[in-house]
């Protein structure tokens, strides 16, 4: 009975697995109908694509190039720098006493040893004319006892006392009169009056500040830099001055640099020495100090304008013929230095590539330019 099952179900299992097979083939054979039919496809749009892009004229982009030349490079780091002066001095007087007359007036000009003013000296003058008198004694004095001693009268104990109190009146009148010199208020330096702290009728003294006295023949700028730059900066470099108030610029040379670093701001300083007959350049005026960090001969430079970057990293557009036609091409370089202004290429062009410098931005890879 069982067998009498097995038959029938064995033979609807080989049935429906050579349809299965039939289907399996059909499907076949439209797979490779269609692809027939999409190569056809293909090849007449290709066709269509051709006998248009003929019909077609392709659009042609004006622009400018310029071939590249190898030069000088020079990078600058800009700082702000302070003018400063060396003489530019605080005067007080060396004694104390009420001011009696000021002999000069501000802006003027003087030299050293110039009197600028004197303090009142009567109870110096008073004492130093009561030691003339008693000199004057002392001297009759001593010259008597010298001429007695010579000649073999009196005591030498009487000689001494008179030729010492001599000494004395002398040694007392010389402190009275180096008193007297202490209250004239002299200029210490060549230079202009900058200001009169002081005025006639006030005391002075020597904890008292009476004038201040500057010369700016010669002053200096102090500025500091990043530590960054401590290796490129040293005393010689040329250096650029501008000072943006007056609208000067001048060219100068770096007379030291410090030895330390300033732990607050990781800066040094750098010190510029500078002559300044015309006198317009003041202290405590602005200086912009434009210092070069980096030079190389020989070097390729571009505008940074024309340096674009995408995934694959920097490049410019160059002109270059393909297949007799001028277009605008990728060109992936690699940088160095770049500043504001220029950047310096490294690797990417050559002397002589014509870079496009006008029009770039209209432009992509591939793109028919005239130049």
């Amino acid at each position: 009975m069982k067998k009498l099952l097995i038959l029938p179900l064995i033979a609807l299992m080989v049935a429906c697995s050579a349809e299965q097979g039939d289907d399996n083939q059909e499907k076949k054979e439209q797979l490779k109908e269609y692809k027939k039919e999409l190569s056809e496809l293909k090849k007449n749009i290709a066709k269509l694509e051709k006998e248009l892009s003929l019909d077609r004229k392709e659009s042609v982009i004006n622009v400018v190039a310029t071939a590249i030349e190898e030069g000088l490079y020079e990078h600058f780091v800009d700082v702000t720098g302070k003018v400063k002066a060396d003489k530019n001095i605080v005067i007080s007087p060396e004694t104390a006493g009420k001011i009696i007359s000021i002999n000069v007036k501000e802006g003027d000009r003087v030299k050293r040893g110039t009197i600028l003013a004197r303090l009142n000296t009567e109870m110096t003058q008073r004492s130093l004319r009561q030691i003339e008198i008693n000199l004057q004694l002392a001297t009759t004095t001593y010259e008597r006892q010298a001429d007695l001693w010579e000649q073999n009268i009196g005591s030498e104990m009487e000689y001494l006392q008179a030729k010492s109190s001599k000494e004395a009146l002398e040694q007392q009148k010389e402190a009275l009169e180096a008193q007297l010199d202490l209250a004239v208020i002299r200029a210490p330096i060549d230079g202009v009056v900058d200001e009169i702290i002081q005025r006639q009728g006030e005391m002075a003294g020597p904890q008292l500040p009476f004038a201040r006295l500057v010369n700016i023949d010669h002053v200096y700028i102090t500025a500091d830099v990043s530590e960054i730059y401590l290796q490129q900066i040293k005393a010689g470099d040329r250096v650029d001055v501008e000072f943006p108030v007056i609208e000067k610029q001048i060219n100068a040379r770096i007379y030291r640099s410090s030895a330390v670093i300033d732990p607050a701001s990781r800066t040094f300083r750098v010190r510029i020495d500078m002559t300044n007959k015309a006198n317009d350049v003041k202290p405590n005026m602005l200086a912009i100090l434009k210092l070069s960090t980096f030079v190389a001969e020989d070097a390729i430079i571009v505008p940074s304008i024309l340096v674009k970057k995408d995934f694959s990293g920097e490049f410019i557009f160059v002109a270059e013929e393909v297949e007799g036609k001028l277009r605008a091409k990728k060109r992936y370089i690699e940088t160095g230095i770049k500043d504001n202004n220029n950047t310096l290429v490294t690797n990417g062009i050559q002397p002589g590539d014509k870079v496009i410098t006008k029009g770039y931005a209209q432009v992509v890879d591939g793109s028919a330019i005239s130049i």
